[in-house]
């Protein structure tokens, strides 16, 4: 047996490979595309809880994107506390395989890229969902994926305003400050979550509760919104769903009934939101097999899990990129 070797990239290896903007949301556009047009293959999340879910858990995420030839396995913590041992609260570890012969391909540090790609379609929702004169931002939640929520929405659109908000003071000031000198304009931190929701163009819903609270009211979002709530707990009122002339999610088979988790959990177990009134998959629209915003007036929602897709397509082009430049180590694996 010829002997085997494995691409490893860690953490400071991805820092310096440091992905553009227009990288990252090439590479997940691909993926979503790559789902629509039926070139994928998507297992849906698996959990795995330690203790309690209000503490923290596993998600393990599997799929293929066939068009790039590689399947993968993320698996990423999410531990609420973990600033007080000075941790991000999401860690994550990508394995790349062939999936014609199953042989590992990669081993990657996949936090960055968990951040990156949940950014992504976020924005790729928006350019698809959103008006496209969206000039006001209001985001909730300043986690690590919070600040690529932001960050991707602003390259697409240029907002004129953007809002941030979350519980603790010295998070919500720290992520606006950062937010300000790396996209070169204010970025206003407020202290309750009306003043950052209320008229706002693009509303993201990215907070951290223990438990569902619906603190987010359906008041508050302005006609012609998109709304997009991602929290694992949701925050939203049950009454959200009833304002929305279209509903999108990234995946169905991570929305259905019977799972855990998610912003609109109890939406779809109590059919709010089912496979009848589902509009469509993301990927169905980039793909051009389902139309996105057709009018100025609607109001959408965009309800998004997590894709191991676009955690592949990452992982991908990090590789493809690693390869040029010379970055990161082969280890011998058989």
């Amino acid at each position: 047996m010829a002997d085997i070797s494995i691409s490893y990239l860690n953490g400071p290896d991805v820092d310096r490979l440091a992905l553009t903007d227009d990288e990252i949301l090439a590479a997940v556009e691909q993926a979503l595309h790559a789902q629509g047009s039926g070139r994928t293959v998507i297992e849906p999340r698996v959990h795995l809880i330690p203790e309690s879910s209000a503490k923290g858990h596993f998600n393990v995420l599997r799929g293929v994107v066939k068009p790039l030839g590689v399947a993968g396995v993320k698996v990423v913590g999410d531990f609420v506390d973990n600033y007080k041992r000075g941790l991000p609260s999401e860690m994550a570890v990508l394995n790349l395989f062939d999936p014609e012969t199953g042989m590992p391909k990669a081993f990657i540090d996949a936090t960055g890229i968990t951040e990156m790609r949940t950014g992504a379609v976020t924005a790729l929702g928006a350019k698809h969902l959103a008006r496209k004169d969206s000039r006001i931002l209001g985001h909730i939640g300043a986690r690590g994926t919070a600040y690529w929520n932001v960050r991707l929405l602003d390259r697409l659109f240029d907002f004129d305003e953007i809002r941030v908000h979350s519980r603790r003071p010295d998070s919500r000031n720290g992520f606006a400050a950062r937010l300000s000198r790396d996209l070169g304009k204010p970025v206003v931190a407020t202290e309750d979550w009306e003043s950052c929701v209320r008229g706002a163009d693009i509303v993201v819903e990215a907070s951290r509760l223990p438990e569902p609270a619906p603190l987010l009211k359906t008041d508050w979002i302005a006609k012609g919104a998109l709304v997009v709530p991602y929290g694992t707990m949701s925050a939203v009122e049950l009454s959200l769903t009833d304002i929305m002339d279209k509903m999108v999610v990234d995946d169905w088979g991570q929305c259905r009934k019977g799972l855990p988790f998610g912003a609109l959990r109890a939406h779809v177990d109590s059919g709010r939101l089912s496979e009848e009134n589902l509009h469509a998959e993301l990927g169905q629209i980039v793909a051009g097999l389902r139309p996105g915003r057709e009018s100025d007036e609607e109001t959408i929602l965009f309800w998004h899990r997590g894709l191991s897709l676009s955690d592949i397509a990452l992982g991908h082009a990090l590789l493809e990129k690693a390869a040029r430049l010379g970055v990161g180590q082969t280890l011998r694996f058989a």
